[in-house]
């Protein structure tokens, strides 16, 4: 689970997405600021393979990958 944000490294607010596969092109180096990641799924994973399907394009100031559907999580649990 990580923080979704435009080109400016600053500008994630309450946007996030769910990786399913390894991309290690968002992760930092010295030319890229890379993404937050901030948490893992523990169960669940039937209901992100269904976000995963649903279809995308672009929205907002994102050009593509954003759910053509709009997608909300009704409940999250903390865990320490």
């Amino acid at each position: 689970l990580a923080m979704a944000r435009t080109n400016d490294p600053q500008s994630a607010t309450s946007q996030f997405f769910i990786n399913v596969v390894d991309n290690a092109f968002l992760d930092p180096s010295t030319q890229n600021f890379g993404y937050t990641v901030f948490g893992k799924i523990t169960s669940g994973m039937d209901v992100v393979q269904k976000i995963r399907a649903t279809p995308t394009g672009a929205g907002g100031p994102f050009p593509s990958d954003v759910p053509k559907t709009p997608v909300f999580i009704q409940s999250v649990t903390l865990l320490k």
